[in-house]
Formats: structure tokens, sequence, C-alpha cells
């Protein structure tokens, strides 16, 4: 049982670490798919196409994926506090840049360009926070991390619609001004990452000496002892079947959480074609502020209950439901936005659980690099969910693209329900070897 300096010293790393790391991916992910509203604008001045969409909003993917582990292990090498800051300065700078093309293959440079400035941030963050909490607190750390996605969003959609419709100034068409307005905020809290967040509890001034003392020692007697290792010894990670298993279900279900995301306003734009942006935008906030109440109460019940494995099934088994509905029901606006709910509730609450499911298979020494392989192969989702979905959706009919990640949330249900890890913190053997029973069920 914690003694009240153990309490103390939580709640001082929750107070002053988790709202940067959450401010963080708030605008990370904002960024990332500002472009979702953004298109409702540019479609008629750069002639795009649904096609076109889901190509400019997936080839961001595979510049990410690229750089995705190199960047974490850039970062495990020179620190959190200046890497994270880079990568926020970074992709700030190119989003209010992207304000500024003039025509499609602009648009797509500018896309991959955002996909290496951002590479690495959110396994970068799922790392960090395994620094400064323990594994009864990690869930809702995980959660709060993920939370940025539903908040990011929900002002992602508050402020691109009513941007798109109300903000004109020097001539340049509302669509540029919400890469612009959306992009420069990103740049000042790199800024204040590099003055403000320390690289490992031992550094944190913020903590007295007890506290940085007492905190090094839990999270330490948490993992096996790191073992120094070269380059492509911690690149071994990635064959591990675990990792592996995890990173390709991820993969599925990623294929349905950026082909949400990215054409979610427009399957809100077709359920009544007289809709502005700005009403686009307001009704696009309700599923993602019922999908983060869903998401923090998925979270609490699965660390209250220390069982994982099953909450993300349930979750992608939600969200494909919801799908199914929404394209039953996509001309029927009140029954479109219930169905899109159970979508958000699906695939945002899944997060927190299966990071933390996957946080017990990594050693120490491997979870930078397995934390980035996992994610980087999921990212390849974030590429063919939005990618499919607008080579077959057609201008009066987005959700026809939708059956193709339905079919991708189930198969990630599927796979899950074949994997088996114990519900205590159990790191990958210091052989690298494997259970031979790790597939049979619970």
């Amino acid at each position: 049982m914690d003694t009240d300096l153990g309490r103390r010293t939580v709640r001082k790393v929750t107070r002053r670490v988790l709202p940067l790391v959450a401010l963080l991916y708030v605008f990370n992910y904002m960024d990332r798919s500002n472009i979702s509203y953004a298109q409702l604008g540019m479609q008629h001045e750069l002639a795009i196409t649904t096609a076109v969409f889901g190509t400019a909003s997936a080839i961001f993917f595979l510049a990410y994926v690229v750089f995705e582990v190199p960047s974490n292990m850039i970062m495990k090498k020179v620190g959190a506090r200046v890497w994270l800051a880079r990568i926020a300065i970074s992709w700030g700078i190119v989003t209010a840049v992207t304000g500024f093309v003039r025509d499609v293959p602009q648009l797509y440079v500018a896309r991959i360009v955002l996909g290496v400035a951002e590479a690495g941030l959110y396994p970068g963050l799922l790392l960090y926070l395994t620094l400064w909490f323990r594994g009864a607190e990690r869930g809702r750390a995980i959660a709060t991390l993920a939370l940025a996605q539903p908040l990011a969003m929900i002002l992602g959609s508050l402020t691109g619609g009513v941007i798109l419709d109300q903000v004109h100034w020097f001539g340049l068409a509302g669509w540029r001004w919400v890469f612009i307005l959306q992009g420069l905020p990103a740049v000042l809290v790199g800024v204040a990452v590099l003055f403000l967040l320390p690289n490992t509890p031992a550094k944190a001034k913020f903590l007295t000496a007890d506290e940085r003392t007492w905190l090094q020692g839990e999270i330490d007697r948490e993992y096996v002892p790191e073992r120094k290792e070269t380059f492509l010894g911690q690149l071994r990670i990635v064959k591990d079947r675990r990792v592996l298993h995890l990173a390709i279900a991820n993969f599925f279900a990623a294929c349905g959480l950026y082909g949400f995301t990215f054409f979610l306003p427009q399957i809100v734009k077709q359920m009544d074609a007289s809709y502005s942006a700005t009403n686009i935008g307001l009704l696009g906030v309700i599923p993602w502020v019922v999908g983060a109440l869903g998401m923090l109460l998925v979270a609490r019940n699965s660390d209250r209950t220390g069982e994982r494995r099953g909450h993300v099934i349930a979750m992608m088994l939600l969200a494909a439901i919801g799908l199914f509905g929404a394209i039953q029901f996509r001309h029927t606006p009140v029954a479109a936005l219930i169905c899109l709910s159970l979508v958000a509730v699906g695939v945002l609450g899944y997060l927190a659980p299966y990071w933390a499911l996957t946080a017990r298979i990594l050693s120490k020494e491997h979870t930078a690099v397995g934390l980035a392989a996992i994610n980087s192969i999921a990212a390849l989702g974030g590429f063919f969910g939005p990618y499919v979905i607008g080579k077959n959706a057609t201008a009066d009919n987005v959700t026809v693209g939708l059956y193709f990640p339905i079919a991708c949330l189930v198969v990630c249900a599927v796979m899950l329900a074949f994997l088996r890890v114990s519900r205590g913190p159990r790191p990958v053997p210091e052989s690298g070897s494997l259970d031979v029973n790790y597939l049979s069920g619970r």
C-alpha cells in the first residue's frame, strides 16, 4: 500500500506531466486530421475528388511509418524534452505551410513532410509515460493521453467549421486558415515543452529528493534489469511473435479509427446537403464527446478489473456495429449520430486497455523500439483505411466505403480473441524466447 510519500509524488507527477503530454497530443492529432474539415472548402479550389482526398489523408502515414522507429530510438538517446519539442515545432510549421499549397501534388508533398515531422510522437509519449507512471496508474495515464484524440477532434470540429465560414483574412480562403490557425499553436507548445518537461524523474526539479528516489525505484522495480544492446539487438523485438500479433491486430483497428476520423465530416454532410461547414462542425462534435466519456469509463473499468483483452474486443465489435448502423441510417440524422457515437466509443475506448496490454509484454530495453514498431505497423492502417474508403466512396454515398473498416474491426476482434497475456506485468524474457501457448485462449 502506498505511503503518503508515494501518493504525494503521484499527484505531483499527474499535475505536472500529464497536462503537457496531453496538450502535445491534442494539437498533434488535430493537425494530422484537420484536412477532414479543410477539404470541405479546398475540394472546389483544388478540384479534389473523394478518391484524391482519401489519398491525401492516407499518404501522411507512409512517411510516418518509415521514421517511427528511428524517431523513438533518437528520443531515447537525446532525451524526451528536446526531441518532443523538435517534433511539435516542426509539425506545427509544416501544418501552417500547408495552408499555402496551390495544387494536388503540393498537397501530397505537404502531407508526406507532415508525416516525417510527426513520426514518433505517439509511441514517444507512450514511452515517456512508462518512465513516470507505475503499472497501477499507467492505464489511467494512457487514457488521459488517449483522451487527447476526442478533445482534438472536438476542438478541430468546433474551430474548423467556423474558420471555413467566417475567416477569409488577407484574401485567403477559409480552408487555408484552417491549416494556418490550427498549426501555429503546436509551435508554442513545443517551446513550452523545451522548458517545462523533464526527461526523467531523476531530473524533475518539481519533485523533492525523496520523491525522485521513491518514484525512480518504483518504476525500476517493474522491469527486468535493462541490458545495453546494439541497434540491431533492439530491433530483434520486432520479430517477437506477440509484438507482431498485437501490431497486426492494431493495424486493423487503425483502419477503422482513421477511416472514421477522416471521413466523419463527409458522413455528417451526407445526412443533409443543406448543412453549412459550421453545422457540420457542431454536429461532428457529438460523437467525439460521447466517445470521450465512454473511453474514460472503459479505461476505469479495465484498470479496476485488471482485464484488458476482453475490453479491446468488445470495443472493436461495438465500433463495427456502429459503422454498419451509420450506413443504414445515413439519411436519418438522429439515428446516424447515435450510430456514429457508438463508433467513437469503440475506436477510442480500445486505446487505453490495448496499450496497457502491450506494455505487459515488453522489457525495459525493448520498450522504445517495441512501442514504435507496433505503432508503425498500426499506422499503415491509417493509410489503408482512408485510402480504401476514398476509392470506394462516391460523392453521393460516402458510407458505401465503410464496409472495409467494418471488416477490419471484426478481424481485429477475432485476432485478439486468440491472444493470451497474463493480468500482471510480464516482460519478454531476456533470451527473447516466448511461451509456446501464448496464442491459446485465456
